[in-house]
């Protein structure tokens, strides 16, 4: 049976890749961006199935017409992908103001302004599947990509506390969290600060030994069957990882973490009172 998704920042990388497979395989999808000329070809393919939707996720008024249009078009909406999002290459102390925020601004409220449009609409429903596109670096740091780290560590706790509150009302809530991928990440659509030359150290170990080498990243391509057996699941995950780094890395960060937090067990239950 076809669902009708909605999902954003769908001219490349995933957006666009799960966009082609979606509609390849019978669903209705609306995808938004803030260019739609990247979507004639779709258009043209699919004429009755797709709709293409100029959108800016940090503009909330823009955010609940796109949805509220989407709703209208096809009577329905089954599943919604906060795709949209980008990264900030810096160390902490080279951060620019302007960047920062507005990595906030679209990695952070962006995705919160699309989940409260949506979210009247799937109560109303009775049923719906929110999915966000996190990161293995919403559950665990890499230096010189903090404030992106934040940005996904901030969404991972929004949408787990999310997923507690709608759960009553038929949605589920997953975060995909992938590691390294062919995408545009690091290259054109990523932000990169002014670099402090006592930070260059740091910045050339980053692939090299703490993250993933370049030429280990994943292709795009196969993340294909994972998106579409997950919005075909009946109980989907909170969270899923995509690549094979993720949990092995997750394992080691979490299994390092807990035995400083059993060192410092003591004094933490000394300070109770």
């Amino acid at each position: 049976m076809s669902k009708t998704i909605f999902i954003t920042g769908a001219s490349k990388g995933f957006g666009r890749i799960w966009t082609n497979a979606l509609l390849e395989r019978g669903d209705k999808v609306v995808a938004t961006s803030r260019t739609i000329h990247a979507y004639d070809d779709l258009v043209k393919k699919y004429p009755d199935t797709f709709l293409p939707l100029t959108l800016d996720i940090t503009h909330k008024q823009a955010v609940n017409e796109a949805l509220a249009q989407a709703k209208a078009h096809f009577g329905s909406l089954d599943v919604v992908i906060n795709n949209a999002g980008y990264g900030l290459f810096g160390a902490v102390e080279e951060l620019e103001e302007a960047d920062a925020r507005a990595i906030l601004d679209t990695n952070v409220l962006g995705t919160l302004f699309v989940t409260q449009a949506a979210l009247p609409i799937l109560r109303a429903q009775g049923h719906g599947h929110i999915i966000q596109l996190s990161s293995v670096l919403g559950v665990w740091s890499l230096p010189i990509l903090g404030m992106y780290n934040a940005s996904k560590f901030a969404v991972e706790g929004l949408s787990e506390a999310l997923a507690h509150e709608v759960k009553g009302f038929g949605i589920h809530v997953t975060l995909v969290e992938p590691n390294g991928y062919k995408t545009e990440f690091g290259g054109g659509s990523a932000v990169r600060s002014n670099p402090i030359a006592a930070y260059d150290g740091v910045r050339e170990q980053l692939f090299r030994t703490e993250g993933m080498p370049a030429e280990e990243y994943g292709n795009p391509e196969a993340t294909i069957p994972a998106l579409l057996q997950l919005i075909d699941a009946q109980n989907p995950p909170l969270r899923l990882f995509l690549g094979n780094l993720g949990l092995r890395k997750t394992k080691e960060e979490f299994a390092g973490k807990i035995a400083e937090w059993e060192l410092w067990n003591d004094v933490a239950v000394a300070a109770h009172g």
